[in-house]
């Protein structure tokens, strides 16, 4: 997991370097994306390996909260800016006039950065005393204390899954049932329409739908890292309700590990799905020649 994401998303940021024409104000969420999931495997993983090798947690009360705090800044970033990309893509299918100020790149870094804010504030309650970082499941990785069944540990579960994954999710859920309709909705007029007008009515068309393609390449970004992250959200879930108790180790470490995986299969999709993405690979890599 580790190599395959640090690997992955490296790929991903030198290929919007190198490339200009990647370099448009939605691909900026993309390439923060791969940040983030670049940060979150090379935090995580070796770290994660070593303590398999000794069957424990061997850095310390220090390196458990840092460990746990950059786990939880990188994942919870993710999220945001999953969320960040549906607003982005719902603006420019569903309201195109909005979207020349929304789409500037000023603009653009602004919300960037209005993520990794809102992230840190998360991943920092528990060093400041809203529940704490501790070693979980078989002791070779460290997060929020869930398990524990105190106030502090119980809101601050219950406040994190609500506002970094419910809330998203159901906003996401919003942008896009949206997106659909709008798209459904413009094909119809289209159709209805008379000769003359049907022409630029075709070509708004055929903008929206290009802008759906990148709608759509989020949009299986987006059901992978939900997948990824739910088994996760559920075992808090039923620590928080009080049946801690049925979890064993492996029910709670099993699925930190899935979470976690959620950096690498990003570079694939995009690998498979954006053609811009796969040509600049193929030509700037040697060895990826075969993408185009």
């Amino acid at each position: 997991i580790g190599t395959v994401g640090v690997t992955g998303n490296a790929l991903v940021m030198y290929a919007f370097f190198c490339n200009k024409k990647l370099q448009t104000p939605p691909n900026f969420f993309i390439m923060n994306l791969a940040v983030s999931d670049f940060l979150m495997a090379i935090t995580q993983s070796p770290i994660f390996f070593i303590n398999s090798l000794y069957k424990g947690w061997i850095f310390g009360e220090a390196g458990c909260k840092i460990y746990a705090f950059c786990g939880a800044w990188f994942g919870i970033a993710s999220m945001i800016n999953l969320l960040t990309i549906s607003i982005d893509r719902y603006i420019v299918i569903t309201k195109p006039l909005q979207a020349i100020q929304w789409t500037s790149k000023k603009r653009t870094c602004i919300y960037i950065a209005l993520v990794w804010l809102y992230s840190l504030a998360w991943s920092l309650a528990p060093l400041l005393g809203w529940s704490s970082y501790i070693p979980e499941g078989l002791m070779t990785s460290c997060t929020w204390d869930y398990m524990t069944s105190t106030p502090a540990n119980k809101s601050y579960t219950l406040m994190l899954c609500c506002f970094v994954f419910f809330v998203p999710l159901g906003i996401i859920s919003y942008c896009y049932l949206c997106m659909f309709l709008a798209i459904r909705h413009t094909s119809r007029d289209v159709e209805k329409l008379g000769s003359q007008r049907r022409k630029s009515a075709i070509i708004q068309q055929q903008s929206i739908k290009t802008e759906w393609k990148l709608a759509k390449i989020a949009f299986v970004v987006i059901i992978v890292f939900v997948l990824s992250w739910s088994p996760y959200a559920c075992v808090t879930l039923i620590a928080w309700a009080g049946y801690g108790s049925i979890l064993d180790p492996y029910s709670k470490t099993v699925p930190a590990v899935i979470a976690k995986a959620s950096a690498i299969y990003n570079p694939f999709i995009y690998a498979i799905i954006h053609s811009k993405y796969r040509n600049t690979l193929a030509e700037k890599v040697p060895c990826l020649h075969f993408l185009s």
